[in-house]
């Protein structure tokens, strides 16, 4: 059985977790407002990513006997500025669940839950990776300066990713 703090954290966790899809799926009906669909594309598959952080870490708390709570989610904006601080905002988020993942590990350590400290150690290395995508996006926005023809090019580039289940 889970301890509660524990499953305090997680089940925080889970609402951020839904909350960052959705926020992503505003960002991305934002860029297709914009016509940017590759852009739009990159955001939906982050939406979906998020959506099945959530549902891993719904399933680990079923898993371990806890009870899964599901509160409101915050609205999120829907309105941005550029390109470029989209993604500004998007590193700020990854920034910000990093820094909640870490602190659920810290409340499993602190409790000396060895089965959660495995199960968040996925977490812990796909926001390194995630803060780490973000930020070469940022990078390559920069060089570009705003240019069109960069943002086209950027924009095909993203409009391939896809979708892959974690």
């Amino acid at each position: 059985m889970i301890k509660e703090a524990v499953a305090k954290s997680i089940n925080d966790q889970i609402n951020k977790e839904y909350y960052s899809s959705y926020l992503y799926l505003a960002m991305s009906a934002y860029f297709e407002a914009e016509g940017l669909k590759g852009f739009a594309n990159w955001m939906r598959v982050q939406a979906k990513e998020e959506a099945d952080h959530a549902d891993k870490f719904f399933d680990y708390l079923n898993d371990r006997g806890g009870r899964v709570h599901l509160g409101a989610i915050e609205q999120v904006p829907y309105e941005f500025g550029s390109v470029l601080e989209v993604f500004q905002q998007v590193l700020a988020h990854e920034e910000h669940i990093t820094e909640s993942v870490n602190n659920i590990m810290d409340v499993a350590i602190s409790e000396n839950d060895h089965a959660t400290k495995s199960f968040l150690q996925w977490f812990v290395d796909e926001q390194v990776e995630e803060e780490s995508t973000v930020g070469d996006i940022i990078n390559n926005l920069k060089l570009i300066k705003g240019d069109g023809q960069g943002i086209l090019m950027m924009d095909r580039e993203l409009g391939a990713r896809t979708f892959v289940q974690a």
